[in-house]
């Protein structure tokens, strides 16, 4: 019988990897198997809403390698596991990656050229409140180009957080905007 090809692999070991991230409190970021020889790298990508810790990460490992183990009929010789969180150059790809940027400083480029700096707010399915300058606006995800968190070493203003609706950690709230096509 032929191996599987990475991709192939990476499809049978996603349904064997998923309900244990799951069952983690995590969700599954990104599989990605690759292949050198008869050697696998099996790298998991997880995130959570509430933030993925070291502890986390351990456990994580030691659970998937563990079922990994009882699954070692999928992957034909020895592998490296490597389970990690997305670091903070990940683009923000979809309303849930916006959602846990929560008040976190970013830059947009959105399809007309046009750059945008601001601080995130509330994001809904299709639009997401920035902070720009003082101004509130919305950004439709459709106009968005490529959006990445800026790393700031320090928090971000009490007057901008009570512009985004923030109270000590509490979330966002409701907000007039001024739409943006």
């Amino acid at each position: 019988m032929p191996t599987p090809s990475p991709e192939q692999l990476t499809g049978q070991l996603h349904g064997v990897l998923e309900p244990i991230v799951a069952a983690a409190g995590l969700e599954l970021d990104t599989l990605d198997v690759r292949a050198a020889g008869r050697r696998h790298t099996v790298k998991v990508v997880v995130d959570s809403d509430n933030g993925v810790d070291l502890d986390d990460i351990a456990r994580l490992s030691r659970s998937a390698s563990a079922e990994l183990d009882q699954h070692q009929h999928l992957i034909a010789g020895s592998y490296t596991l490597e389970v990690t969180s997305p670091g903070v150059d990940r683009p923000l790809a979809g309303p849930r990656h916006w959602r846990r940027a929560y008040l976190r400083l970013v830059q947009v480029r959105l399809h007309d050229g046009q750059t945008v700096t601001g601080r995130v707010g509330e994001a809904g399915e299709d639009t997401v409140q920035l902070l720009v300058d003082g101004t509130l606006r919305r950004l439709h995800y459709a106009d968005i180009a490529h959006a990445g968190v800026q790393v700031e070493f320090r928090p971000p203003p009490e007057s901008e957080i009570a512009l985004l609706g923030g109270r000590g950690g509490q979330g966002p709230r409701a907000a007039e905007t001024e739409d943006e096509a």
